[in-house]
């Protein structure tokens, strides 16, 4: 058993080797506060690069996912744009169709398969753009083709369709090829005509 003396005398070494003049606990205190000053400034520090990590990654995932779905998208188009070859077929059967009663059940098939076509072609969000004879030439949604003089109507105004345009929710997928009424003195007869290309 230890004595109480031998007790006191580590207690009072303790004791002894504490300084705990104002001086010293000012200076404890000063250079805690400095520490504790410099830790806070740092935290701030890490706590702002952690915020630019977070919003460069944020931003970094919304391009990845923009350029995800503008791919899609584009891979989307350019599908839509070869199956517009075969919605051309269909415009070029259904217009030079024969006439008879023999046939007429083949030119219901030919008619329905085309409706289905159109309907999914819509449902993807593609739209013919719409030409009508005498309306205005637009260079962005029509490409002109064919100048036709000698028409009723006015000079630079649209005469036929040759090809149909599609537009595809906001932009134009493939404008519509057309004919244009020409001035007087532009192109012969020959100029005129122009075959409907698909």
């Amino acid at each position: 058993m230890r004595s109480d003396r031998s007790s006191r005398t580590r207690a009072e070494e303790r004791i002894e080797e504490l300084d705990i003049s104002p001086t010293k606990l000012l200076a404890d205190i000063e250079a805690l506060q400095a520490e504790r000053d410099g830790a806070q400034a740092q935290a701030v520090e890490y706590l702002q690069a952690l915020q630019r990590e977070r919003a460069e990654f944020q931003n970094f995932k919304r391009r990845t996912a923009d350029e995800r779905d503008r791919e899609a998208g584009l891979a989307n188009d350019l599908l839509l744009f070869k199956v517009l070859t075969l919605a051309d077929d269909f415009d070029r059967a259904i217009e030079s169709r024969p006439m008879g009663s023999e046939t007429a059940s083949w030119v219901e098939g030919v008619e329905a398969i085309d409706r289905k076509l159109r309907q999914l072609l819509e449902s993807e969000g593609l739209r013919a753009i719409e030409v009508k004879p005498g309306m205005s030439f637009d260079p962005r949604e029509h490409e002109a083709l064919v100048n036709v003089p000698g028409t009723d109507f006015p000079e630079g105004t649209i005469v036929s369709e040759l090809q149909r345009g599609y537009r595809i929710r906001d932009r134009i997928l493939r404008p519509a090829r057309v004919a244009i009424a020409a001035g007087p003195e532009a192109g012969t007869a020959d100029d005129a005509v122009a075959p409907r290309i698909n």
